[in-house]
């Protein structure tokens, strides 16, 4: 049996065969269980803080896992519609023992997730979304009379949110106009607010957070609006979050987009000269760029990659103490003021490296000149057999090998997604559509269901 938890969280379609309001009470009381094993509460019920973002199934999702928790004795704190970090940060802000975030991030609007935090705002490990997903469908103990659990709202979570954001930051924003497109997600609230009081100039596109839109031709995903915008508005800068705003793309002024790999570099480049840069070393994805790879180097910057999703970044961002990382998605993450991938928080010290330096965004992120990369998607296939096909195994050797060390090809099955994504860089775009177009078809043929 397939494992439930994917590489950021439970996902999928909401109300369909798996993601459905059984199965979030079923994780929600679950969670409690693992929670409570460990027999520190005897003396006090567990706090659990839950938010989310506005799709409308998320309205059944978070009555579930509110219901869920609650039955298992644990109080929980409703803080509605607020980005995936700014659930972190209360989760650790608030002293809660545990964080849920009930979203799907980029994915469109019919689908749905569920993803917990432990203490501290930290996503689980694998380890513990084990025990969660064994607890499932086991007899338990139900607490009954005042021992259940109580819920409350939290209605100021977003202002909390806002406010702490804009203490990260060690100048103002004044004089930058900025456009942020808040994918009709749960950014319209935090995203503006926290620009708009750490005193940039802001209009803010996608902000309309009606349940049916989010990720609908807007966002990280969709920044065409965006790259309008900012020319019709006479921009400096725009920032494209997905929908539960996690995570950051941006468009200079000149309309241009400006992807995670180059933000990363630019913000790594500024710790260092500030000397914050721990180990003088940033951590990515085997997704990033060669390109960026190579302005590290030459900067002196050491590169650490690993698998992707945000979560195997973040460990091992832990696990040595360094203070940026993240995907060329957009994720990134600033260990000094969060524990996750922080969108927003990403804008405003992107906006402040400007402001400090004096110098446009083009400028700042030109440090990466990025080798021309393509990446397909191919739906529809086995993806578990991704990895054991000798014959799919010796095409990608061959096409690399054809490549040497002026190209560089991964191939990958998706953590969210039924899908197999084939990423190739190559000296010219034509190259790497090429490669990654026979690629593509060997996965077709090799992995067809």
């Amino acid at each position: 049996m397939a494992r439930l938890f994917g590489t950021d969280g439970v996902r999928g379609l909401a109300n369909g065969e798996t993601l459905t309001a059984a199965l979030a009470l079923d994780l929600a009381t679950s969670a409690a269980l693992v929670l409570t094993e460990e027999g520190e509460f005897a003396d006090r019920k567990p706090v659990a803080v839950v938010g989310r973002d506005p799709r409308i199934s998320g309205e059944f999702l978070h009555a579930a896992v509110a219901a869920g928790l609650a039955s298992a004795g644990v109080d929980v704190i409703d803080l509605g519609i607020l980005p995936t970090p700014g659930v972190a940060y209360l989760t650790a802000e608030l002293g809660a023992d545990l964080g849920v975030v009930i979203s799907a991030s980029h994915n469109p609007m019919p689908d749905n997730g569920i993803k917990f935090l432990q203490r501290g705002g930290v996503k689980l490990d694998d380890a513990l979304e084990d025990r969660i997903e064994a607890h499932l469908g086991q007899p338990w103990a139900r607490p009954t009379g005042a021992a259940v659990g109580r819920v409350s709202s939290r209605p100021t979570a977003v202002q909390e949110y806002a406010a702490h954001l804009v203490r990260t930051l060690s100048k103002p924003l004044a004089g930058l106009k900025v456009v942020v497109d808040c994918a009709n997600g749960a950014a319209c609230a935090a995203g503006p607010l926290t620009l708009t009081d750490a005193g940039a100039t802001v209009i803010a596109i996608n902000d309309n957070p009606d349940g049916l839109s989010i990720n609908d031709h807007a966002g990280s995903t969709h920044p065409e609006s965006l790259q309008k915008a900012v020319l019709d508005h006479g921009a400096d800068a725009g920032f494209a979050w997905d929908g539960d705003a996690d995570r950051c793309l941006a468009v200079d002024a000149a309309g241009e987009l400006i992807d995670g790999d180059q933000l990363i570099a630019l913000l790594a480049l500024g710790l260092a000269e500030d000397g914050r840069l721990r180990a003088d070393t940033v951590v990515v994805t085997v997704m990033s760029n060669l390109g960026f790879v190579n302005a590290m180097k030459a900067a002196g910057i050491a590169v650490k990659q690993t698998a992707v999703g945000d979560r195997y970044v973040l460990e091992e961002m832990r696990a040595h103490g360094y203070s940026i990382g993240g995907e060329q998605s957009g994720h990134i993450i600033l260990s000094d003021h969060a524990t996750t991938g922080d969108g927003i928080l990403t804008a405003l010290h992107v906006l402040e490296r400007m402001v400090l330096t004096g110098k446009p965004l083009a400028e700042l992120a030109g440090v990466v000149t990025r080798l021309p990369q393509v990446l397909l998607n191919v739906p529809d296939v086995d993806k578990t057999r991704a990895k054991s096909d000798e014959e799919l195994d010796a095409a990608v050797a061959a096409e690399a090998s054809a490549l040497g060390d002026a190209g560089r090809i991964l191939l990958r099955p998706s953590g969210t997604e039924n899908l197999v994504r084939v990423m190739v860089e190559a000296p010219t775009h034509g190259d790497a559509m090429a490669v990654a177009g026979r690629l593509a078809d060997v996965v077709r043929r090799r992995l067809a269901i």
